[in-house]
């Protein structure tokens, strides 16, 4: 019967060029595509058992993580990473003005803005920038207003047949966004351990004893970022990720550990990490 794959959509975004990758590199699989039209209802749609599987992107070179994904991860119960994703991301403005100082507007989703500011600020300082729930979402507008441009891939260009006026308008070269795959079922196992722990008590040493559990053991911690409860202000949550296979005896005796000094702990997958190709335009 195959596969559902929930990503967000419309097609043409980053996350679908991982989605199909994702699908490429499982040929015995049928993997059928769900776009969906906002991050939080990607993943509630495998929380709430819609589709098998989400993709959804974690953490970006120049934008940092996106933390509409860390915060559901904590609020859903039962998502498991099955692979982490690393794809080059390419952005273009595309527009049917005239010229760069015809442009009135540029839309495109909030990470995409982050990563080109600075070219924006120097080649579009007129410009309003207007967030959108995905890259692609605002492409309809371009038909109608000459004045407005989206930032979007390559990709979204020859999908939608909209011409490309400024190229590669990343702020730093080899830009690149991590997704996870997500899923219900635990993973079996990888290179890669991503958790998340609140503390009992903001006082000292409170995060120092968890991180120590990790530093005796020579464990190496490859990530760590706190995001707020959003309960009462300056009580975190703390994600971290770990350059481990969780098999390992010495590991589970630290998570076993950690469990004592985490309250809660969300152990949310171990995982392999893949570096894929840039997208192509097909």
């Amino acid at each position: 019967m195959g596969i559902s794959l929930a990503y967000l959509g419309p097609p043409g975004t980053n996350s679908e060029a991982a989605a199909l990758a994702y699908s490429e590199a499982n040929p015995g699989e049928e993997v059928l595509l769900c776009p969906y039209p906002d991050i939080a209802r990607t993943l509630r749609s495998v929380a709430q058992g819609e589709a098998d599987l989400a993709i959804v992107p974690i953490e970006n070179s120049i934008g940092g993580s996106v933390a509409i994904s860390l915060d559901l991860f904590w609020e859903l119960d039962g998502l498991q990473i099955q692979q982490a994703l690393i794809l080059p991301i390419a952005h273009v403005l595309l527009s049917r003005a005239e010229s760069l100082e015809a442009i009135a507007k540029v839309y495109s989703h909030p990470q995409a803005i982050a990563q080109c500011q600075r070219w924006l600020e120097r080649s579009l300082p007129q410009a309003q920038l207007v967030a959108m729930n995905s890259t692609t979402e605002a492409l309809d507008y371009l038909d109608r207003d000459l004045t407005a441009a989206a930032i979007a891939s390559p990709r979204a260009a020859h999908l939608y047949e909209l011409p490309i006026l400024a190229g590669d308008i990343s702020d730093f070269p080899g830009n690149c966004t991590r997704f996870w795959v997500v899923g219900l079922q635990p993973s079996t196992g990888g290179s890669h351990i991503s958790l998340a722990f609140g503390t009992a008590a903001n006082v000292p040493g409170a995060l120092v004893k968890p991180l120590q559990i990790f530093a005796k053991r020579s464990i190496n911690m490859s990530r760590i970022e706190s995001r707020p409860t959003k309960r009462l202000l300056g009580e975190y949550i703390f994600f971290i990720d770990l350059e481990v296979d969780a098999t390992q005896p010495h590991i589970q005796a630290a998570l076993a550990e950690l469990a004592e000094y985490a309250t809660p702990l969300k152990i949310f997958g171990n995982y392999d990490v893949v570096a894929l190709p840039p997208c192509s335009l097909t």
